[in-house]
């Protein structure tokens, strides 16, 4: 499908308002990049990239020895004799899930740019405007429709989640502009049957797969999608030729094998088979590492994280986890979403309402399947969940097109009123991203949350001195690391690999334990010492009883 433009319509008010929105969003993906807490991820993203690995850093900084806060950001910096190869192996020996591209595109940017929070996030920033251009297209293949491709163009340009994820040193926003692309080019293979786009798709796929291990469940989804609708396409056309023999009726079906797309998969797995080496070679280490994601939560917890992660693509603010009215705020967008995918199905084609239902439900349905089986937080995981939301935005965008672009009105077609639903979604997405903007921590940064809190507190002390080990889960060193980027340059860091003598700090020092262990933690408390919270969970004061 050719994709042609119709001049006027961008110089229509409605058009004009999404060209500003989109303008926006561009504008919220680069302002105040150093803001917000360099988090954990993101210091170990720098970290690889650099050639480090976590094992050699804790050898040499947990010596009880005190340093300087600053002197951790050289673990942030490519060393002169470190290599592509040093980043390479950092990856394989200690975190083989994480495939290497995004890895080596940060070294290449910090080559060239210096390892500064700006300079590493506007990397991520730069990618996430790919993907504009390229949902505008997919919508376009898809319906058709100019209004409907700049619907979806604003949705992504605005969402809070795409947002503040490209403001992250991360490769999520990378793999956002892979699974669109990948769509795109699955589609047009479909389309042409032509092989040479179906060697496209097979490079894309590949370097999704190299960029994170989940764009497979992309690569899934398109399976589903283009099986499903082999199936279900051509058996109605079979069975309902009455004249022809079975053994005809099974030649035909046979003969409408989608093998293109069968023989692209095997081309994709075989790009891909050196990192499987590595992966299996690994799989212990890949199996410890993510651990994390196998602890069982409540069913409660469970809906509550998936109310959060799908109406963050509209919204993103809330009055706390525990509050009813944060989900009562996110209620209306989780209604219109289920509304624009009943739409979606209602009323395109076999093809198109395939391809919204896999690419939003073959995902989520895989993640979602071992929580409750075998119990696990996968689906939790809000970034996780990133194949299913390009088709949101898709389905969303086909909602407000068809009653917004239509003449005569409806039952639910009156066009002020779906100006007050698209008002709504604008208005939402940007107030979130106006509060998280201004912020200094959201809730993507996870176990690196309080560490702004921290530092203010320990800042606030004239002679502080910030004790601690390698803490219980192992997050301490990229938190200390983290941390460094906002203490003061006077803050003074004892790194213990074995309990310490507080007696050899004067009166004139303040101590701060962050996040002992719990060896370290029953050894503090069985001293004189009096431990008062100060973060709670993260920062303890220490004086004498």
């Amino acid at each position: 499908m050719t994709l042609k433009f119709n001049h006027k319509i961008f110089f229509q008010p409605l058009v004009i308002l999404l060209i500003i929105s989109i303008t926006l969003g561009i504008g919220f993906r680069f302002f105040h990049l150093d803001k917000k807490v360099y988090w954990h991820d993101e210091v170990f993203t720098s970290l690889r990239a650099a050639g480090f690995n976590r094992t050699d850093i804790d050898r040499e900084l947990f010596q009880n020895q005190i340093i300087p806060a600053e002197q951790l950001q050289k673990y942030q910096k490519i060393q002169p004799q470190s290599t592509f190869i040093g980043t390479l192996e950092s990856l394989t020996i200690e975190n083989p899930h994480h495939p290497p591209l995004y890895y080596l595109m940060a070294r290449l940017w910090m080559q060239k740019f210096g390892g500064s929070l700006t300079a590493s996030r506007s990397l991520p920033a730069l990618i996430s405007l790919l993907s504009l251009p390229l949902i505008y297209v997919l919508s376009w293949q898809l319906f058709n429709s100019h209004l409907t491709a700049l619907l979806a163009t604003t949705f992504l340009a605005l969402s809070p989640f795409e947002i503040l994820f490209a403001q992250t040193a991360r490769q999520y926003s990378l793999v956002t502009v892979l699974i669109i692309g990948s769509s795109i080019l699955l589609l047009q293979a479909l389309d042409s049957r032509i092989w040479k786009n179906w060697g496209l798709y097979s490079i894309v796929s590949a370097i999704g797969l190299y960029t994170h291990l989940f764009f497979c469940l992309t690569l899934i989804s398109h399976g589903i999608f283009v099986i499903s609708n082999w199936l279900l396409s051509n058996y109605v056309a079979i069975i309902s030729s009455k004249n022809k023999s079975n053994l005809s009726k099974f030649k035909l079906f046979i003969q409408t094998l989608p093998l293109d797309f069968f023989i692209a998969s095997v081309a994709i797995i075989i790009l891909y088979i050196p990192w499987i080496v590595v992966v299996i070679n690994n799989l212990q280490r890949v199996y410890d590492t993510t651990n994390w994601a196998r602890v069982s939560v409540s069913f409660d917890f469970l809906v509550k994280k998936w109310i959060l992660s799908f109406s963050s693509l509209f919204i993103d603010l809330d009055f706390g986890f525990n509050h009813i009215g944060t989900y009562l705020l996110r209620l209306l967008f989780l209604i219109i979403i289920v509304w624009g995918i009943y739409t979606v199905c209602h009323s395109c084609s076999l093809s198109r309402k395939l391809f919204i239902l896999t690419s939003i439900f073959v995902p989520l349905i895989i993640l979602v399947i071992p929580d409750l089986l075998w119990g696990g937080k996968r689906s939790t995981v809000t970034r996780y969940l990133i194949s299913c939301f390009p088709a949101i935005y898709l389905s969303v965008a086909y909602l407000l097109a068809k009653y917004l672009g239509r003449e005569h009105p409806t039952l639910f077609g009156e066009k002020k009123y779906w100006r007050v639903v698209l008002g709504i979604l604008l208005t939402a997405s940007i107030a979130s991203c106006s509060v998280s903007a201004f912020s200094d921590t959201w809730w993507s940064k996870s176990v690196s949350y309080f560490n702004a809190e921290v530092a203010k507190k320990v800042n606030a002390s004239d002679s502080p001195i910030l004790l601690t080990d390698l803490g219980d889960d192992y997050t301490n060193t990229a938190n200390l690391i983290s941390l460094s980027y906002i203490l003061d340059d006077d803050v003074r860091l004892l790194l213990l690999s074995q309990s310490p003598n507080l007696e050899m700090f004067g009166d004139e020092s303040e101590i701060f334990v962050f996040r002992p262990s719990g060896r370290l933690g029953e050894v503090l408390k069985g001293t004189q010492w009096e431990f008062q919270s100060i973060v709670d969970g993260e920062l303890w004061k220490v004086k004498k009883r």
